[in-house]
C-alpha cells in the first residue's frame, strides 16, 4: 500500500512514505503493551490529563500550519481545516474536564453487600481512520482512550499520511510517552496481524461499508471488541411549514461542506410538493454561486475532491443514475480547472429501482425527492440500508420532534445541518455501523467495566 501526499489541487506528489516493517510493528505493540501494564490500575491519569491539556495548546498555537497540512493532503478549504483543528482542541478541553467524572468508580446498590464498578483500561486499541477529516478522526478516538489508559496504534488513510504523522508527532511533543499513539504505514494484511495480536484488545474504524466489513471480520475472528462508524445516506426531511428563506441559508453547508465528503452530510433532500420548485431554485442558486479554486485561497468556497479516484467513482455513480432515469436539474459538467473538481450537481427523479437509490454519493451531489404525505416522506427517509444521521427542518419544533423520533438513525438534527461536538455521542445504526464515539459513550467504548463485589 503506497502512502503518499498527492495534492488534489495541483495533482503533484508532495511526499511519499515507506511502509512500516514487521520490526516497527512489533516495537509499537511492545511499547503500547508496556504502557498499558503501567496504566491498567488507573495510575497516571493526572499526567495524561497534563499531556492532553498541552496537546490542546499546541493545536491552537499552530492552527494554520496544521490546517495547511490537511489541505495539501486531501484538499479541504483552509478555513474548514482551521475549524477542524479548533474542534480537536475542544475535545482536549472537554475530556480533561470530564475524565475524573467519567472514569470514577460507579457504586451499585445491592441489599446483599457492597458493589461497585471500576473503569479500567483494557489494552492497546487498533484505530483504522479515513482521509476526510485527517485530524478530527484521530482526535476523537485517541484523546478519550489515552485518558482511559488505552495506548493506540493508528493506520490512517494512504492519501493523508502527512496529516496522520503530524498529529502523532504533536502528541509526542505534548509529552505523551512512546507507545501512546503510534502511527504506522501498514497494509491491510498487517492490520489483520495487529488485530490478531493478544496485546490488542479493541478495534475502532471509521470508513466505508466495505472496509468496515473487512476489519470487523478480522476483529470477530479474534474476539476483539470493535466499533464501526461507516457511511451514510442521510436524509434532510423538509416539513411543509418550513421557512424557505431559513432553509436556503442551510443548503450550501448541508451538502457542500468539505466538498460534500462527509458521512453525515445531507445527501437525500425530501421536500414537500408545496416547496419543491422553490427549493430546487434556491439550491441551484446556491450551487451556481460557489467559487472553485485553490483551497489555500480564502476566497475559494468549494474545494476539489480528495483524489482522482474519488472523483471518477462519483462520476460513474451519477452516470449510472442518469442511465436509469434520473434527471439532472443542475450541474454534471466538466470543470476547466486543475485539480480534482466536481461541479455541484442536483439530481431528481431517482426511483426506488434505480441502482443509485441506496448508494452513498460521497461528493457535491444533491438528490431531491418530492412528497405529498408526511408518512410517505418518513418511509422514504427510512428506506435506506444506512442509518447514520438526518435532519428534520420545520417551524413547528414539536412536530419536528415527533418526526425525528420516527426516523431510523443514530443521530437527528432539528433545523440544522449535521454537527459534531465533544459532548454529543456520534454513531449510527444499520449499515452505518455500531458503537458510539465522543461524549461519555466514547470514553467508555473500550473501558473494562470491572465489577467488585463484597459480600456482607
Amino acid at each position: 500500500m503506497a502512502y503518499k501526499t498527492t495534492n488534489p489541487y495541483t495533482n503533484e506528489v508532495e511526499k511519499e512514505y515507506t511502509q512500516s516493517s514487521p520490526q516497527e510493528v512489533e516495537q509499537a505493540l511492545a511499547a503500547g503493551h508496556k504502557l498499558y501494564q503501567q496504566w491498567r490500575s488507573g495510575a497516571g491519569l493526572a499526567e495524561r490529563k497534563t499531556v492532553i491539556t498541552k496537546l490542546g495548546q499546541l493545536l491552537r498555537e499552530r492552527r494554520t500550519a496544521l490546517a495547511e497540512i490537511m489541505t495539501r493532503d486531501m484538499g479541504k478549504l483552509i478555513g474548514e481545516a482551521e475549524g477542524e483543528v479548533d474542534l480537536c482542541a475542544s475535545f482536549c478541553d472537554y475530556y480533561v474536564q470530564k475524565a475524573d467524572e467519567f472514569l470514577a468508580p460507579e457504586p451499585i446498590y445491592t441489599p446483599t453487600g457492597n458493589a461497585y464498578v471500576l473503569k479500567q483500561a483494557s489494552g492497546i486499541i487498533m484505530a483504522v481512520e479515513p482521509w476526510n477529516f485527517p485530524f478530527y478522526q484521530i482526535a476523537r478516538v485517541f484523546i478519550p482512550n489515552f485518558l482511559v489508559g488505552n495506548p493506540m496504534i493508528l493506520k490512517d488513510a494512504s492519501n493523508c499520511p502527512t496529516s496522520a504523522q503530524a498529529f502523532a508527532d504533536l502528541v509526542a511533543e505534548a509529552g505523551a510517552p512512546t507507545g501512546s499513539l503510534t502511527n504506522l504505514f501498514v497494509d491491510y494484511d498487517q492490520v489483520g496481524e495487529i488485530i490478531a495480536d493478544k496485546r490488542v484488545q479493541g478495534v475502532c474504524l471509521t470508513g466505508s461499508e466495505r472496509g468496515g466489513k473487512a476489519v470487523a471480520t478480522e476483529a470477530a475472528k479474534n474476539l476483539k471488541k470493535n466499533t464501526m462508524e461507516l457511511g451514510g445516506n442521510d436524509a434532510f426531511l423538509v416539513l411543509p411549514d418550513a421557512d424557505i428563506d431559513k432553509l436556503a441559508k442551510i443548503i450550501p453547508a448541508a451538502r457542500l461542506y468539505n466538498a460534500g465528503q462527509v458521512c453525515t452530510s445531507s445527501k437525500r433532500f425530501i421536500v414537500p410538493d408545496n416547496l419543491y420548485d422553490e427549493f430546487l431554485s434556491r439550491a441551484k442558486e446556491a450551487f451556481a454561486n460557489v467559487k472553485m479554486g485553490d483551497p489555500l485561497d480564502r476566497t475559494t468556497t468549494l474545494a476539489p475532491m480528495n483524489s482522482q479516484r474519488a472523483k471518477e467513482k462519483l462520476q460513474k455513480q451519477v452516470d449510472l443514475a442518469i442511465e436509469n432515469g434520473a434527471h439532472v436539474y443542475y450541474g454534471n459538467q466538466p470543470v476547466d480547472l486543475p485539480g480534482q473538481f466536481f461541479m455541484p450537481t442536483i439530481l431528481t427523479d431517482i426511483s426506488k429501482d434505480n441502482p443509485v437509490f441506496d448508494q452513498e454519493l460521497f461528493g457535491p451531489v444533491m438528490v431531491v425527492y418530492k412528497y405529498h404525505d408526511l408518512d410517505e416522506a418518513i418511509a422514504l427517509a427510512n428506506d435506506s440500508s444506512f442509518g447514520l444521521g438526518n435532519t428534520v427542518f420545520g417551524e413547528d419544533v414539536q412536530k419536528a420532534r415527533q418526526v425525528a423520533a420516527k426516523i431510523e438513525a443514530g443521530m437527528t438534527w432539528i433545523n440544522a445541518g449535521w454537527a459534531s461536538l465533544p459532548e454529543l455521542p456520534f454513531g449510527g445504526i444499520k449499515h452505518s455501523g455500531y458503537g458510539r464515539e465522543l461524549a461519555k459513550q466514547g470514553i467508555l467504548s473500550f473501558v473494562n467495566e470491572h465489577l467488585v463485589y463484597e459480600a456482607e
